[in-house]
């Protein structure tokens, strides 16, 4: 099996590094990722230059461009054979909910599975990146599955693993998006010079966060694995508008 590794956190990364450890020991692993971090990237491509692939000494390639850039670049030019999985992490940090909107973990496997290959996005749930181990080896288990059951077609799908021993996760849920509340406050400072700057807010607390959500799971120690499309289209607005418009 050929995998593709890819993430948003930039090619030194702790999490891309255990997981192709863990991965290598059944499949063949490419990585191609970011020089640096990319976080918040979300499905953007550098269309404004060129960009430049170097590898690192330890074989990962990176890319002076987006976590897109990266999964494109590789499967439409780079690679002389197309991975059999796209595989984007493992992110320091959820991405649940809105997260996905922006999350440059998530746009690479979504570039993955818009060029037709079965992708996932893998995160570990919570910021002290304390068991990335656990996370790799669920990614693992996803990847054998894949192999040994393959889907009827492609798909996306976003997992959230807590940040908690092996041992300690209690299964696996199929969760929908929740949402949360609006960002924070921007943060107001001011620089040496004088000038005025702005840093974005933190995201806000989980809104829905009800039963099936992937917030819900996550606080059960239970890994959410949400299937995501691509069709923004608001159908149930659609003869509305027709109706508007007309």
């Amino acid at each position: 099996m050929r995998i593709l590794l890819s993430n948003d956190d930039g090619y030194f990364a702790p999490g891309l590094s255990i997981l192709a450890d863990t991965l290598a020991a059944f499949a063949t692993i490419t990585v191609v990722a970011p020089e640096r971090d990319r976080s918040g990237a979300s499905n953007s491509l550098t269309l404004d230059r060129p960009l430049a692939v170097r590898r690192a000494s330890n074989g990962f390639y990176y890319v002076n461009g987006t976590p897109t850039d990266c999964v494109h670049l590789a499967v439409t030019g780079m690679l002389d054979q197309l991975p059999d999985v796209v595989i984007s992490g493992i992110n320091h940090g959820p991405n649940m909910g809105d997260d996905t909107v922006y999350s440059g973990t998530v746009a690479a496997a979504t570039e993955g599975f818009l060029l037709g290959i079965p992708s996932l996005a893998v995160s570990l749930a919570a910021h002290g990146g304390d068991h990335y181990e656990t996370a790799a080896r669920v990614a693992a288990e996803m990847v054998k599955r894949f192999e040994q059951s393959p889907l009827a077609q492609p798909a996306l799908l976003n997992i959230n693993v807590p940040d908690v021993p092996y041992e300690q996760l209690r299964g696996v849920e199929v969760t929908r998006l929740g949402r949360r509340h609006k960002a924070e406050p921007v943060v107001k400072s001011m620089t040496p010079r004088g000038e005025t700057v702005y840093w974005v807010g933190a995201a806000g607390s989980a809104q829905d966060a009800g039963a099936g959500t992937d917030f819900n799971a996550v606080a059960r120690t239970l890994v959410s694995v949400t299937p995501l499309q691509i069709d923004l289209t608001h159908y149930s607005q659609v003869q509305g508008i027709r109706d508007w418009l007309a």
